[in-house]
């Protein structure tokens, strides 16, 4: 029930209650504003995108905080929702009104993001999770709109991989702690993500079949986790190399639980290790990551012939694309054979000219 009255005042006084029977009401100095105001109202009920004006009065920091709670969503996912909500959205945006967030309060967000220094790729992950929780917020009718449209990001310059070089592998492998040799090599032969290589017991290396069954990682916080998708759980097969490294390895560090670990006997996680790799590169004298050999291992299958499908298996991408965007540029060119594709189509050609040639002579 809608209805427009003058008060005593000389007022007019435009209610109406909305879907759930709540009354609400606003004073105007002439009827007419009262009446438009009430028809918008009436309008927005009848299109389906009503929204009680006292919903957006909730700060984002209470709304982001509740958002959160419900996702359903991979360990890895909510880190990163985490990361986005506590450390960047709701220190700068946390006080104010979800209502009161405009398109420019996001993008000064984002603007200040890279003022402190985030990179165009971290910052765009953010973005991501401020859009998905103000977009929640529409649908939940807190907001009529999301102010997350449009908005300019920083470009993400995706550099071309440069891989280590055979001697480059070889240099940290000598340069690191002995204790750690095996999993510079196994990192190095298998193609493995570091957080899944961190995460390998013994029973996951099969020394007949030489391969090693990929199903787990340790998570940056030293726990043990499922790996990152389904396509991530795979079996790579490795070389006698890989084999011979762990082997030894195990004959000087038995154990029946985490392949690697520190000297106290536990597991070994992310910080020591970074720790480890940091000393070894820079006694090598080298200036890559221990992801970088990684792509050692993709470019190593990439010259001896190995096909996009194959690269794309046995690193555990989630699709061939990722593969291709990656590592394109180290396939072998396909200039030569073009030239020769078109020189035989074209050969009908070639043989006038010849014909041509001998003529005029």
């Amino acid at each position: 029930m809608a209805s427009v009255s003058k008060r005593s005042d000389g007022k007019w006084r435009a209610r109406y209650r909305d879907e759930l029977g709540k009354e609400h009401a606003k004073h105007f100095a002439k009827r007419v504003d009262a009446q438009k105001w009430l028809a918008e109202v009436t309008a927005s009920v009848v299109r389906g995108d009503y929204v009680d004006p006292k919903a957006g009065r909730v700060t984002v920091a209470d709304y982001a905080i509740k958002w959160q709670a419900v996702q359903v969503s991979s360990d890895g996912t909510k880190r990163v929702v985490d990361n986005a909500v506590r450390v960047h959205l709701v220190p700068r945006l946390g006080k104010q009104t979800m209502a009161s967030v405009r398109w420019s309060t996001i993008q000064g967000f984002i603007r200040q993001l890279e003022v402190d220094g985030l990179s165009p790729r971290t910052v765009r992950v953010v973005y991501a999770v401020v859009s998905a929780m103000f977009k929640a917020a529409e649908k939940d009718r807190v907001i009529s709109r999301s102010p997350c449209a449009d908005v300019a990001l920083p470009k993400v310059h995706d550099d071309e991989v440069t891989p280590p070089t055979a001697e480059d592998v070889a240099a940290i492998a000598a340069a690191v702690e002995s204790d750690y040799r095996a999993l510079v090599v196994t990192l190095a032969g298998s193609g493995l993500r570091i957080g899944e290589a961190l995460g390998l017991h013994v029973e996951d290396v099969d020394f007949l079949r030489r391969t090693i069954r990929v199903d787990k990682q340790r998570r940056q916080d030293s726990t043990l986790g499922p790996v990152k998708s389904d396509t991530s759980r795979r079996t790579v097969p490795v070389g006698q190399i890989v084999i011979d490294e762990l082997a030894a390895h195990l004959a000087t560090h038995p154990t029946d639980g985490p392949l690697f670990h520190d000297p106290y006997g536990r597991p070994l996680s992310y910080r020591p290790w970074r720790t480890i790799w940091d000393r070894a590169a820079r006694s090598a004298g080298v200036e890559f990551t221990s992801h970088d050999l990684r792509h050692f291992f993709a470019s190593a299958l990439i010259a001896g012939g190995a096909s996009v499908k194959q690269v794309q298996a046995v690193l555990g991408h989630a699709d061939a694309s990722i593969t291709l965007k990656t590592y394109a540029h180290l396939w072998p060119g396909d200039d030569d054979k073009t030239r020769q594709v078109i020189d035989s189509a074209l050969a009908i050609l070639a043989d006038s000219v010849r014909t041509e040639a001998v003529a005029i002579t």
